[in-house]
């Protein structure tokens, strides 16, 4: 959409028309965010408008768009929300803000008295890997139900009254059906939930895990596909001075016994247990780790390359 073409604002206002008899919500959201500038930047026609309008940058331009969309927007008696980016250039006068890489947009707009919904990539984005990536379908970045359940959407120093909520987003580029919709929304559902409906002083991460664990009995008499990785052990290296990575295992939740192998077989409460930090043997190809309570398996078998383990050290 070019912001110096007439005709775009034209085609939005027939859009926004129909959007806005179609659903009976207070805001509309209009996206805002990823801009492509590449086309703007060559624009004569782009130029021209910055020209007349006296807008010194690219910033300024996309500020400009955004405004005259807010416009149309109130004027079918709706609110307008966008993502942080809109924030670049001068926010719209009306305008909310929804913050998704990280909350400082959030800040940044509630400060200017703007409302704000908390919708942070590094805690609520429920695309992103659960688990290990030896399991998981491979997404670019990871996102553990602990990390979801520490999301405060209500930062310090702002005024509360701005901050409308939280949101979790679950992009669907590679969620390829519904089963996969369920496994990747449960439990980090649970999490955002709390987050958001419960104050933090009130929130107890080892409550919560048992809770989860209960609903996990219900979602097995349901047929619910739900994340196991709760369960699963956080498996991350570090290279010594030998050039060797050095495996740390933890879990996330508390009772849970890791046992692991590097020949290639499958590790039950026999095997090594883990106590403490572990250098991987030179002849090493294959890592198994796998957890135990109360002497019986509970987590996945994960199969680590030993390739993979050395790419990821820290």
């Amino acid at each position: 959409l070019c912001p110096a073409n007439e005709k775009v604002y034209e085609f939005l206002d027939k859009v926004f028309t129909e959007v806005a008899q179609i659903f009976p919500f207070e805001y509309i959201h209009m996206g805002g965010d990823e801009t492509a500038r590449n086309f703007w930047e060559k624009s004569p026609q782009i130029k021209a408008l910055m020209q007349r309008e006296k807008l010194k940058n690219l910033d300024e331009v996309q500020s400009y768009f955004v405004k005259r969309v807010e416009k149309i927007v109130n004027a079918k008696g709706k609110k307008l929300i966008g993502w942080d980016e809109i924030l670049q250039g001068g926010l719209a006068p009306n305008a909310a803000v929804m913050s998704w890489r990280g909350i400082a947009g959030g800040i940044a707009a509630a400060k200017q008295n703007h409302e704000v919904v908390m919708s942070p990539s590094t805690h609520v984005y429920l695309d992103y890997m659960q688990g290990d990536p030896a399991l998981e379908p491979p997404v670019y970045a990871s996102l553990r139900l602990k990390k979801t359940y520490d999301f405060e959407p209500l930062p310090e120093g702002v005024d509360p009254k701005y901050i409308k909520g939280g949101q979790g987003n679950l992009w669907t580029e590679q969620v390829y059906n519904m089963r996969h919709v369920q496994y990747m929304i449960w439990p980090r559902a649970f999490a955002v939930s709390e987050a958001v409906w419960t104050p933090k002083a009130k929130r107890n991460w080892d409550n919560f895990a048992g809770r989860v664990e209960s609903q996990f009995a219900r979602f097995d008499i349901t047929d619910k596909k739900y994340s196991p990785a709760i369960y699963d052990p956080i498996v991350t290296a570090k290279k010594n001075d030998q050039n060797l990575p050095v495996i740390t295992m933890d879990t996330e939740i508390k009772g849970l016994d890791i046992y692991y192998s590097f020949d290639n077989s499958f590790p039950d409460k026999f095997y090594p247990k883990y106590t403490e930090p572990v250098t991987m043997p030179k002849d090493a190809v294959l890592m198994r780790v796998i957890t135990y309570r109360d002497g019986k398996p509970v987590g996945r078998m994960l199969s680590i390359p030993v390739a993979d383990l050395k790419k990821n050290c820290r």
